[in-house]
């Protein structure tokens, strides 16, 4: 099979090729998740914490048709003020390339990317999941068929409490896709550390996760891991007070008819608006602390394997 061309930055080639951590972003975040200049200043300091933590951080778009994987500050602000930028899957990634065209890339489409890279794991904020109302709407998000065909470790704080948890923990287990929680028993829900449902593993340190990374892959297989870190106790919001807020924002979607792709970035900007602002600052601290996690795992990983 012919493999696309990917842009490698400088510094994440030369970490590749030592076999040295880097840790894969995705640029969604950066086009639809944040409003300017929040984006661009949370898209360096996720950066940066992934190099305090001693891995390379590799943030992955598309830029006029070309997948990137790395980008230099002057890419990452151009990104961050771009107003004419698609939102891809995995599966949109084809046509943006032919027709040289831009996009923020989501959970699917950077996983897929980075495993064409050769990256090993991946932090994001939360994935994607099964909609409220799915029965109906047949509304799942592409990350969770990505997760069980695509073998990369995704470091997140679960899945948002505008989706459907329950069903979203099911349809990964039909996956086969291992849900893993970081120092907790409980599956975290993006806002608040505590979902009310169990994961179903427990592992504590960075260096169990990459054991259990390499473990994984030796077994062939072939989904990825998902690794629910729970958001900071001082910065987790009340869970009464974001369902409320989320509950809020999800009828006004609802009483729109905004649709598909669009209900997300919709969904976080009202959540925003709703919440005087709260909701974002929490998403930013769960996105920084996803990167250290990701970035200590992979040098961890990175440790354990030239060991063997």
């Amino acid at each position: 099979m012919t493999k696309p061309d990917l842009k490698l930055a400088d510094e994440v080639a030369v970490a590749l090729a030592a076999g040295d951590a880097v840790v894969a972003l995705e640029s969604t975040i950066i086009t639809h998740g944040m409003p300017y200049p929040a984006n661009l200043e949370t898209a360096r300091a996720v950066e940066q914490v992934v190099r305090d933590n001693g891995a390379t951080p590799a943030t992955i778009t598309v830029i006029d048709g070309v997948i990137h994987v790395g980008l230099t500050d002057a890419q990452l602000e151009a990104l961050a003020r771009a107003k004419d930028v698609v939102k891809a899957s995995g599966r949109d990634l084809a046509a943006v390339m032919v027709r040289k065209g831009s996009a923020g890339t989501t959970v699917s489409a950077t996983m897929r990317i980075a495993e064409l890279a050769g990256i090993k794991i991946f932090a994001t904020g939360g994935v994607g999941g099964v909609h409220r109302g799915a029965e109906q709407s047949f509304d799942i998000s592409a990350d969770l068929t990505e997760l069980g065909a695509t073998g990369t470790t995704v470091v997140c704080a679960g899945v948002k409490s505008i989706l459907d948890i329950p069903k979203t923990l099911e349809f990964l287990e039909t996956q086969r896709v291992p849900i893993i929680a970081y120092g907790s028993d409980d599956f975290p829900a993006f806002f608040t550390r505590r979902s009310g449902e169990k994961a179903d593993h427990r592992l504590d340190t960075p260096e169990e996760i990459a054991a259990a990374m390499i473990a994984h892959e030796a077994l062939g297989s072939g989904t990825g891991i998902l690794i629910a870190n729970p958001i900071p106790e001082a910065d987790a919001l009340s869970p009464d007070f974001i369902d409320g807020t989320i509950a809020d924002a999800v009828a006004e979607a609802e009483r729109l008819g905004i649709q598909r792709k669009a209900v997300t970035p919709f969904l976080l900007a009202r959540i925003n608006e709703l919440s005087g602002g709260r909701s974002l600052t929490a998403n930013i601290a769960l996105v920084k602390n996803n990167a250290a996690l990701a970035a200590k795992t992979a040098v961890a990983h990175a440790r354990l394997k030239k060991s063997v």
